[in-house]
């Protein structure tokens, strides 16, 4: 996310749902998840997802390839540290206790960054995915 240039309100809005579908292991997104969600409209939340993707902290996924392709997105470990980031510097109260499992800190940036240089050289072995 470190691509992202412009912090905006729908921005911090859609960044909002994410802690708590990482939470639920609900890792793949859906924009429309996320329309219900944040009250926004469609063409708002679909400009946020692009914005995500070209900065890299999405990837795409479309979990039944013999169905009509749905678009979902599943957020990368950096993209998760960053949206933590971005949450705690413009809107601490997203991840305040109410919000958090069990009243536990949220994973910040120290446990989600080494994991993902873990994940990182993993996938760069010959023969790991991309």
């Amino acid at each position: 996310m470190s691509g992202i240039e412009r912090v905006t309100v729908p921005l911090l809005d859609a960044l909002e749902v994410l802690p708590d579908a990482h939470r639920r292991r609900q890792f793949e997104v859906h924009g429309w998840n996320l329309m219900r969600t944040t009250h926004r409209a469609g063409p708002t939340i679909y400009r946020v997802l692009d914005r995500l993707e070209n900065a890299g902290p999405w990837k795409d996924a479309n979990p039944d390839p013999s169905r009509p392709r749905r678009r979902f997105y599943e957020l990368t470990l950096n993209g998760l540290a960053r949206a933590y980031d971005l949450l705690e510097a413009r809107r601490p109260a997203a991840l305040g206790p109410a919000r958090r499992p069990l009243g536990r800190s949220a994973p910040g940036p120290a446990i989600l960054r080494p994991l993902a240089r873990k994940f990182a050289v993993r996938r760069e072995l010959p023969g790991g995915e991309a």
